[in-house]
């Protein structure tokens, strides 16, 4: 018989009590710890705690048949309340799973069906229970579909008990500026009654619109302004800075509607069109501060702004169709990644341009709120711009920067307020300031100059006769039309006295160019004419006396005149100073050449007499009825003048032909009809009246 050592019965228990530990492990390990909820009636409960997870993809896991076994299947423990980036998987982006062992028990008297609230899931996900699927969000690969920005998703479970509850995630690949802390679950799950759940959701939805009262407030305030300003500009092309504070004022309002106001767009789409609508903002704001700090006289500065614009918006729109692309296939992804960190790049060092603008800016004399503008843009877009750039490649270098210039700075009511808020609602009113102040100055301008045309029409008012003198012997028609509201042609009718009393003197002109300055010159011209003609009847002296008058003080301009002294009796003196012939009866006259006037002190004319006989036709005009221009570039040619005057018009009706054609420059016609003896002499006029 074995005699047994003394101490046999200790050590046997010791290892019994080992043994049953190790399969009380073992247990542990193959079975997944349940969430027990009791009594759950009219309120919610969250699921938080541990959750079972699995990086990749099998269907089989949203069975409760699979196991729990760590060492077999793979499961490791996450918390709901971190993404998966931050926790142990930093930049993983594909399929996971979670999964938790729930035991659901109402309350007595409580509905028997049961709803889940989801706040946030990066990207698309499945919900599952006990294997079969009961909700899903967006759409998983082969065709992946995902929305950019949503609010908190409802599910109904019905009358679930005991069970697992398994989530599906698809998380696309990253782009260029996104951290490597992303993925999955951001918030555990609520359960709770149908009611109770939608009451939730409702709170949450408040809260979120609470807390986007400052941001809603401010787009409405760039909405008003885009629309004002695009009205401004189109009922007057000539003021661009309009068109550009409207694009700079549409692009937070495109921005909101793509991603601030939880619409139903696909993440690809929202993405895609944000991209340029963000490049049109900096374009806009350039050409903004082109024209608020006084650079956009500087040609070489205006074509380089306009050719960064073009660059900007190409690099925008082609990164943002990136966002097309099949990102899931990874040789594409790897590509596309690069392509979309190397066009970043260029439009996010396309916005330091406004520092240019402004360095450029400060040897100009500029008044304060212009200095406004440039300090709160200098200011926005080096908020913006070294945040975009310090986002670029994030995962790689762990850069905290961009979270730190995000960081929320206060919060009033909800309403999170950081540095890039701050800064660009400064930028907004800045503008606003600067452009009124630059639209009261335009305006003070424009009524300055309004004063001056005011004057010259006035003055050319009393220079155009409301009525002819009679002519002895002759019909008389004028017509006179200028281009713009005050014109460069003038014609005199002056008759004389003594010696040549019964005798009339015709002077019919044009100044080089338009508008005011012309009228000047006519005034100056008229009033030498009416004292001429008191001491001197000869046209050819009148016109070098003008000649006179004239050099030198026209700033390089000219004046081309015709002068006629006209009898009675049908003798006329004419002498032209590079005026275009008049036509007599059907064939224009030959005058000799000469300069117009004020070109050469030493200018000489010459007099051309001729006798009009009775029933002749004379016609003097100004080149404006010649060079008369229609839509396509026509010009009226002297083909037409030819075949107008062999119809003897009036002057009205040749005036209204070249009209009709095409006005290109001021217009003047005076017709002479010889009369046949005992007929009376008679007159018309034809202009404009100056209001």
């Amino acid at each position: 018989m074995v005699r047994l050592p003394r101490r046999f019965p200790h050590v046997a228990a010791l290892l019994f009590f080992v043994y049953v530990a190790l399969l009380s492990q073992a247990g542990a390990q193959s079975t997944a710890p349940v969430l027990s909820i009791d009594d759950l009636g009219k309120g919610t409960e969250s699921l938080s705690g541990p959750w079972q997870f699995h990086l990749g993809d099998n269907p089989a896991w949203s069975s409760p048949e699979t196991g729990d076994d760590a060492r077999n299947v793979g499961w490791e423990q996450i918390s709901p309340d971190k993404s998966w980036g931050a926790q142990a998987h930093p930049a993983y982006t594909g399929f996971a799973w979670y999964r938790k062992h729930v035991h659901l028990a109402p309350a007595p008297g409580a509905a028997p069906d049961f709803a889940m609230l989801i706040r946030r899931i990066e990207d698309a996900y499945e919900i599952y229970w006990n294997g079969t699927l009961v909700g899903q969000n967006g759409s998983l690969p082969p065709h992946p579909f995902s929305y950019f920005s949503q609010p908190a998703q409802t599910f109904g479970l019905g009358p679930v008990r005991d069970g697992v509850l398994a989530i599906r995630v698809w998380k696309a690949p990253l782009n260029s500026f996104d951290s490597d802390q992303l993925g999955g679950l951001y918030f555990a799950p609520v359960v709770g009654s149908p009611t109770a759940i939608a009451a939730l959701k409702a709170e949450l939805d408040y809260a979120w619109l609470r807390s986007r009262q400052y941001g809603f407030g401010l787009q409405s305030l760039y909405s008003l302004v885009m629309l004002l300003s695009l009205l401004a500009w189109l009922r007057d092309r000539h003021k661009p800075m309009l068109l550009w504070m409207a694009v700079f004022s549409f692009a937070p309002v495109a921005t909101q509607v793509l991603v601030g106001l939880r619409l139903p767009w696909s993440y690809d789409l929202a993405l895609g069109l944000l991209q340029p609508v963000l490049s049109l903002q900096d374009i806009g704001l350039w050409f903004l501060l082109l024209y608020l700090l006084k650079l956009d006289d500087n040609p070489l500065l205006s074509y380089a702004t306009r050719l960064l614009a073009v660059i900007s918006i190409i690099a925008a729109s082609l990164d943002g169709a990136l966002t097309m692309l099949d990102w899931t296939n990874p040789l594409i992804a790897t590509w596309v990644q690069l392509a979309d960190a190397a066009l970043t790049m260029v439009f996010t060092l396309a916005e330091i341009y406004p520092l240019l603008l402004v360095a450029l800016a400060l040897r100009k004399r500029l008044d304060s709120s212009r200095w406004l503008v440039a300090i709160a843009a200098f200011l926005a877009e080096m908020i913006s711009a070294v945040r975009i750039a310090v986002q670029q490649g994030s995962r790689y270098t762990h850069w905290t920067l961009a979270d730190k210039i995000g960081a929320p700075l206060f919060t009033i009511n909800g309403n999170v307020f950081n540095a890039q808020i701050i800064a660009n609602t400064l930028l907004l009113l800045a503008i606003i300031y600067a452009a009124y102040h630059s639209m009261r100055d335009s305006a003070r301008r424009q009524n300055e100059l309004e004063q001056e045309f005011q004057s010259a029409r006035e003055l050319q008012q009393v220079l155009i006769p409301e009525t002819l003198p009679s002519l002895p012997g002759f019909a008389m028609t004028s017509a006179y039309r200028p281009a713009q509201e005050v014109g460069g042609d003038f014609f005199q009718i002056i008759p004389l006295e003594g010696k040549f009393e019964g005798s009339t003197l015709i002077l019919l002109g044009d100044v080089s160019g338009k508008g005011l300055r012309a009228a000047m010159t006519v005034s100056l011209i008229v009033g030498a004419v009416r004292t001429l003609a008191r001491f001197s009847p000869h046209p050819a002296e009148i016109l070098s006396e003008l000649n006179l008058r004239l050099c030198g003080r026209l700033q390089g301009g000219f004046a081309t005149c015709l002068a006629m002294r006209v009898g009675s009796d049908g003798h006329c003196v004419m002498a032209s100073a590079g005026h275009p012939s008049p036509f007599l009866n059907k064939q224009e006259l030959v005058l000799p050449g000469a300069l117009p006037l004020g070109i050469v002190l030493s200018a000489t004319y010459e007099e051309t007499p001729i006798d009009l006989r009775e029933g002749d036709h004379f016609a003097l005009y100004t080149d404006g009825l010649l060079e008369a221009r229609s839509a396509n570039g026509e010009i009226f040619s002297f083909d037409r003048l030819d075949a107008l005057f062999r119809t003897h018009p009036d002057a009205a009706r040749a005036t209204d032909a070249a009209v009709s054609f095409g006005q290109d420059d001021d217009i003047t016609v005076l017709t002479l009809t010889r009369l046949a003896s005992g007929e009376l002499s008679s007159t018309h006029l034809s202009a404009p009246r100056f209001v």
